[in-house]
């Protein structure tokens, strides 16, 4: 490991952020005070794989074909510890929904499954309708360490917040001012420290403002949103680079209404291989992410907005060939005629908001994909309640997972797992375990929970 010559960062301009596919409006963030310039640490870790072997211990699983109800999944969204230990399971049995990458559950009909730290059920609660503590398009969830599950629930334009016995606690809802707080409603991560969750950065669809406008973001914001008001107020404490991104207006319209279409000015589109913004949570509320096709991990202290620490390996991206890119849309083609298309070009679509009986318009964009110059070495990142900062590349083909480094904030270089030999843990949890969503070959679902070795925890 080497450290080189400390740098000096300047604070980024926010402009815009990510808009979720739902129609909700933007989240507006209140800047934090920009503390004083400070030198910037880069650490070269050796480009060198040393083998890691997943010696995990199983604890326990959950999730059977046939049994009570509460053993019996539909589609496992995400799962989520609390300091207990107990096991949080965010269950959707109508099924989900995805768009460039991000799930979102695509019903009400979600429920909450808990079981305690060896694996027992305790208790299950959710259920759909517009009332309080009711489901009304739940898509994000999160636990705080004491047990507050958190949802962020679109059609009530609020989080939802449920105490440890799973009794709904009350809403934190959206600002109705100019400067509205909204909310934002997938990839929701709890704070360690309590009161507030993180959430933004990898949303597929990016506009400049509320309501379209004419120029876009020029960078991906991720938010601490605190919860303890009864109105949503956000911070921005990491900023990443957005790439050069494609806008709706060059796209082929095949049906839009002209209020629509004003709507979704200045929308953009994400490029085919775009660096994805991924991020995970230190212990202390600091932040780590990944903006770049580069192997580059950047940490920010809690309570700043500055990079305080990058982390490198020489790890390059690979460029994109004409030959990659014919492989990638062939395959394309083939998934929808598998899923009863006919192969031809995508089509996004975007639903207006029904009034009474009558719908609004929908609009409709024959997508011509645009891609990004290389493909980015790094695929996944989240960090574990120890510290440890696990890490996927990628792998042989182009979209495909590689090997998982494991690393320490400080920049200390644990080790790696070889490609296939585990998957990313789906969730971190305390003394060291680790939950993992897997589906058997008649395809239904279970939640692993492993003990992790020491050394990666």
């Amino acid at each position: 490991m080497r450290k080189t010559r400390p740098s000096r960062l300047t604070p980024g301009i926010i402009l815009g952020f990510g808009l979720s596919l739902v129609g909700t409006p933007l989240l507006r963030s209140s800047p934090l005070s920009t503390p004083a310039l400070r030198a910037q640490e880069v650490i070269e870790v050796t480009g060198r794989d040393g083998r890691i072997e997943p010696e995990f211990e199983e604890v326990y699983r959950v999730g059977v074909v046939d049994g009570e109800s509460w053993e019996m999944f539909g589609q496992v969204g995400q799962v989520a510890f609390d300091a207990e230990g107990n096991l949080y399971v965010f269950d959707g049995t109508s099924g989900s929904m995805g768009f460039g990458g991000i799930a979102l559950m695509g019903s009400s009909d979600v429920r909450v499954l808990v079981f305690d730290a060896a694996g027992r059920f305790v208790r299950e609660f959710g259920s759909s309708g517009g009332g309080p503590g009711e489901f009304n398009r739940p898509m994000g969830f999160a636990v705080l360490r004491d047990g507050t599950v958190v949802v962020s629930d679109v059609g009530h334009r609020a989080y939802q917040l449920f105490d440890a016995s799973g009794a709904f606690r009350r809403m934190v809802r959206a600002d109705q001012g100019p400067d509205a707080v909204s909310i934002l409603a997938h990839d929701i991560q709890p704070d360690p420290r309590g009161g507030a969750i993180f959430a933004g950065g990898s949303a597929s669809l990016t506009v400049g403002s509320a309501g379209g406008a004419s120029s876009p973001p020029a960078s991906r914001p991720f938010l601490r949103v605190g919860l303890d008001g009864e109105v949503a107020r956000a911070d921005t404490v990491a900023e990443g680079w957005l790439p050069p991104r494609t806008n709706l207006d060059d796209f082929g319209s095949i049906n839009v209404d002209a209020g629509l279409r004003d709507a979704l000015r200045g929308m953009t589109l994400p490029t085919v291989f775009e660096p994805p913004f991924l991020v995970g949570i230190l212990p202390d509320g600091g932040v780590v992410h990944s903006d770049s096709s580069a192997y580059a991990l950047k940490i920010t202290p809690p309570g700043a907005r500055e990079v305080g620490r990058i982390i490198r390996r020489p790890l390059e991206p690979e460029p994109v060939t004409p030959e990659i890119r014919r492989e990638r849309e062939e395959r394309a083609a083939a998934a929808r005629r598998a899923l009863g298309g006919t192969g031809g070009p995508r089509i996004l679509q975007f639903v207006g908001r029904s009034e009474g009986n009558n719908p609004r318009p929908t609009a409709s964009f024959e997508l011509r994909e645009r891609y990004y110059h290389e493909i980015p070495v790094l695929r996944g990142l989240a960090a574990s309640w120890e510290g440890r900062i696990w890490v996927q590349r990628r792998g042989d083909e182009p979209e495909s997972d590689g090997p998982i480094d494991v690393l320490t904030a400080e920049g200390e270089y644990v080790g790696t797992y070889a490609s296939g030999a585990t998957e990313m843990p789906d969730a971190f949890g305390p003394n060291g375990v680790a939950a993992f969503i897997e589906h058997d070959e008649l395809d239904v679902a279970r939640v692993v929970v492993r003990r992790l070795p020491a050394e990666v925890r």
